[in-house]
């Protein structure tokens, strides 16, 4: 099993799609629906085999809840805070690119 590369409350963005988002979750490997993965093109679809991103996400038009794979993620360097109205529920920030948990939302 792999270890993930980025960490709860990072700002990515996607590698190949126009959104970004916060990561809020994280699965060691796939851990979705076999119709989801499916639905998926297959000249785009994922190894299920590596970590997998809950994403508070937004792109220019809306704010959804996202899952991607670890190899469609890149860090986002824009400094730009996430616009997701969950966001603020979960963590404060973003201080230094990245969200920290509130104190009532760590295990």
């Amino acid at each position: 099993m792999q270890t993930a590369r980025f960490y709860i409350g990072q700002i990515v963005r996607h590698r190949l799609f126009p959104f970004r988002g916060v990561i809020f979750d994280v699965d060691p490997e796939f851990d979705n629906t076999e119709e989801w993965y499916q639905s998926i093109p297959v000249g785009v679809r994922p190894r299920k085999d590596q970590p997998f991103y809950h994403l508070f996400a937004e792109n220019e038009e809306t704010e959804y809840v996202a899952y991607v794979s670890e190899q469609n993620l890149l860090p986002d360097d824009t400094g730009d805070p996430v616009r997701h109205p969950q966001v603020g529920e979960m963590f404060v920030g973003p201080v230094d690119g990245s969200y920290r948990l509130k104190v009532e939302n760590r295990n």
